[in-house]
């Protein structure tokens, strides 16, 4: 079958997805709006079509000079950037695709659903909104919105069930998949007798390096040591804590700066490594190096990294908040913390480090919970479903 995908850009989250389809097969296109610095094109080398002439003035205009201070200004082109017809139009009719997937409800999307209505190739629309969502708005606008959009919708964000929402009949869970990587018996634990705790994420404030600095900075200072040991050892045992990030637009290495400064003013270099736009095949050798991974961020819709570091059989602790934390099953292959909460960051930290075999018995369960529900077959397997119910 032939897979055409229309997306901002080709992130991280899509590579297993690719590689499973190329490996049984199946042919892919990938049409994306822009390329980021990181990426790996080791199956699929997407087509990085951009915008129109038009809308390349129009942003400008907008990231450059209306809102020049503004960090978030950049994203605006997602939702708004228009592409070039022609070229647009020409890709799909050429390739012919079996089935079609529309990442978000954009302008960008919509240009190619209206081509893809007309040739009569099957859409489905793929964004992280949860499936367990509130009624949908019937405001004019929305209305046009859902009318140039695909009637079917993809989303790895489960949510939660509570008053008001519910699963609409043409909204499915397809989760991320994820590769195994290495099973718990077939890597270490504790190199050097120290805990290697991993944070990967773009330095951007939202993010909250800087509170999990903090919250090991506090680990540290409060660890009662044992009296009368010789070797004064402290209660969680040596801790080493890696950020990993990128860092290429001068908000990200602003912040990036500041995070390096308070590790110096506050005399952490033997514990906290800061690391900026680190290439993916380097990557394993950190997630080997790890014994847990955190993700403190806030308004985190879908982070597909704590499937990454299951894969090596880590341990996870995630906001309660971020949409993916579905994942991370709370006290079996990790925790979750209160979104935004220090203390209880603290606090499922101190219970990760205080028993390090229960550590190594969570990666255990997370790498079980990957090989079981996050795979190639159960991804393909939905897409196919909807796409017979489109035809």
């Amino acid at each position: 079958m032939r897979f055409l995908y229309v997306a901002p850009r080709y992130h991280t989250n899509q590579m297993d997805i690719m590689k499973g389809l190329i490996e049984h097969g199946h042919e892919v296109c990938f049409i994306s709006h822009y390329a980021a610095i990181i990426e790996d094109y080791s199956y699929v080398t997407p087509i990085v079509l951009g915008y129109s002439r038009l809308y390349r003035l129009l942003d400008y205009l907008y990231v450059h000079i209306i809102h020049r201070k503004d960090p978030e200004a950049i994203v605006f082109k997602i939702q708004h950037g228009f592409p070039p017809m022609h070229r647009l139009k020409k890709l799909i009719c050429d390739f012919k695709p079996d089935v079609v997937i529309l990442r978000e409800r954009s302008v960008y999307s919509m240009a190619a659903y209206l081509v893809c209505r007309r040739e009569g190739y099957p859409c489905i629309l793929y964004n992280q909104n949860p499936l367990w969502s509130e009624p949908v708005k019937t405001d004019f606008a929305h209305r046009i919105v859902s009318k140039l959009s695909p009637k079917l919708r993809m989303t790895p964000v489960m949510g939660i069930r509570k008053q008001g929402t519910s699963i609409k009949e043409n909204d499915y869970f397809v989760p991320f998949i994820m590769e195994p990587q290495k099973a718990p018996e077939e890597r270490t634990y504790f190199e050097n007798d120290t805990i290697h705790i991993l944070c990967i994420g773009k330095y951007e404030i939202r993010k909250h390096h800087l509170l999990l600095i903090q919250v090991v900075e506090e680990l540290q200072n409060t660890s009662s040591r044992q009296a009368g040991d010789e070797t004064d050892k402290l209660k969680y045992g040596r801790i080493k804590l890696t950020l990993i990030g990128e860092a290429t637009n001068h908000f990200q290495k602003e912040y990036c700066g500041q995070i390096r400064q308070y590790v110096s003013d506050h005399h952490m270099e033997d514990i906290v490594t800061v690391k900026t736009n680190v290439p993916r095949r380097e990557m394993e050798a950190e997630y080997l190096a790890a014994d847990v991974y955190v993700i403190p961020s806030t308004r985190e819709m879908a982070s597909v990294s704590q499937l990454e570091a299951m894969s090596y059989s880590l341990p996870v602790i995630c906001s309660d908040l971020n949409g993916t934390a579905c994942y991370v099953e709370d006290g079996v292959t990790g925790y979750q913390f209160k979104d935004c909460d220090q203390a209880d960051l603290k606090e499922k930290l101190a219970m990760m480090l205080s028993d390090r075999e229960r550590m190594k018995e969570m990666g255990a369960a997370g790498y079980r919970a990957l090989t079981e529900k996050y795979n190639y077959e159960n991804y393909y397997s939905t897409i196919i479903q909807m796409r017979d119910k489109l035809l």
